[in-house]
């Protein structure tokens, strides 16, 4: 059984804590596209850790972790950070990195911080992980694969090709020096040694998992609003967030995919920059409350440690972003974080050149788009670890009924803390 767990919004909705609270009844977890752009934080018996590019399975023994093909792999932070949760008193995890997985290289990195300074006031607000020019390198098929690594002819041969084009691009665009192929051989030569012990056969590995009826988990990075064919574009990121890629960035045939879990706050957060349309944002004294109260340590970003914007739930992003994933459940996360609050918008349509709509627009007319709120009573009280659902007050299950009505999808799991412990089972 295959399952997919993926972010319905802006990304930073808490699909590390959903992966790892279904991780226990799994037996393979795997990464599938993104890479250390961003974190999922995880709260458990070993600590609080954010997880940037370790499956959130990192914490059963039991699982096998796998870095897909899909992935942006970093090995040196890969690497840095399997030594930081072990120092934690984790256990080594049982890990596989995909032979056919592609390598992160410093230039990307160099490129994405040159390019975000060439581009000043209109720059994407990028991480500066090397994110969107390792992945146009890897269809311009110019990337390097882990098991490139293990031939030193063939991989001289492609940094050398790939280095005649990123030094044009460094000396002439950038006006930055010029790399040296012996010095990244170097450095790739010593993520080879680092990488060797986890190395494998993952596609082999994930069919025979399927054959031995195993369950898979897939677990995606950021969410729709990011997908750079279906999200908010160009203030994307440059891997494919959806469920569906899933099947080419794990190696899991479509036909095996049987759910979908999509993840959204109980409000909206979003990381990126300032240009990018948030129609729902809450500014000024209210934005700050929000922010300060909202997931486990105040919105600030995983990765970056960048704040967070916020807004209230947008039931028109939502409802887009659990359809184009094919959620056939969603997980609620943060409810109680709104539990300070007397009442609580709820943005249900867009105002579009004086017409309201409740259809997610493309970005010509997203960028146009203002709020239609309703109001719904708060709840006034602590709810936080209630795992039973029977006992949330009124007010706070008819705000999830309101919400599951508006975006059209069946909401099953809540969350009501930031442990994994904290879950509420609606049905």
């Amino acid at each position: 059984m295959v399952k997919a767990i993926v972010g319905a919004n802006w990304g930073d909705e808490g699909k590390g804590k959903i992966t790892d609270l279904l991780a226990e009844t799994s037996d393979v977890v795997i990464r599938f596209q993104g890479g250390a752009n961003a974190g999922h934080t995880i709260i458990n018996d070993y600590g609080r850790f954010a997880l940037h590019i370790l499956p959130s399975g990192t914490f059963y023994p039991h699982v096998t972790n796998i870095i897909g093909n899909g992935v942006a792999l970093d090995a040196v932070k890969l690497v840095k950070e399997l030594k930081d949760i072990t120092a934690q008193g984790v256990p080594q995890p049982n890990l596989i990195v995909s032979e056919r997985c592609q390598l992160l290289l410093p230039y990307h990195i160099l490129q994405d911080t040159y390019e975000e300074e060439r581009l000043a006031g209109q720059a994407f607000g990028s991480t500066k992980s090397g994110i969107a020019p390792f992945y146009s390198d890897k269809y311009a098929k110019i990337g390097i694969q882990v098991c490139d690594l293990f031939d030193e002819d063939l991989l001289r041969r492609k940094l050398s090709h790939a280095l005649e084009i990123k030094n044009v691009l460094f000396e002439h665009l950038y006006h930055k020096p010029a790399l040296k192929v012996d010095d990244l051989m170097g450095e790739l030569l010593e993520a080879r040694e680092l990488l060797r012990p986890f190395v494998g056969d993952a596609v082999g590995f994930v069919h025979q998992a399927l054959k031995d009826n195993k369950t898979i988990l897939l677990e995606g990075q950021l969410g729709a609003m990011k997908d750079p064919d279906l999200g908010i574009v160009p203030m994307t990121t440059s891997s494919h967030t959806l469920a569906g890629f899933g099947c080419v960035g794990a190696a899991v045939p479509p036909t095996a995919l049987q759910e979908v879990i999509c993840v959204t706050k109980a409000y909206s957060s979003c990381v990126g920059s300032q240009t990018e349309p948030f129609v729902s944002e809450v500014t000024g004294d209210a934005g700050d409350e929000l922010r300060r109260r909202g997931g486990d340590k105040g919105e600030f970003g995983a990765t970056t440690g960048r704040p967070r914007r916020v807004g209230w739930f947008d039931t028109v992003a939502t409802k887009y972003g659990c359809m184009v994933q094919g959620a056939t459940n969603v997980a609620l996360t943060c409810l109680d974080v709104l539990g300070y609050l007397d009442e609580i918008p709820v943005c249900v349509g867009y105002e579009i050149d004086g017409k309201v709509t409740d259809v997610f627009p493309t970005t010509p007319s997203l960028v146009k788009a203002k709020p239609v709120f309703e109001t719904l009573p708060g709840w006034k009280c602590d709810i936080r670890g209630e795992t039973d659902y029977a006992k949330l007050p009124q007010a706070a299950r008819n705000y999830v009924d309101f919400l599951e009505v508006h975006i059209g999808h069946p909401i099953g799991i809540v969350s009501t803390g930031p442990r994994r412990t904290d879950i509420a089972y609606r049905r």
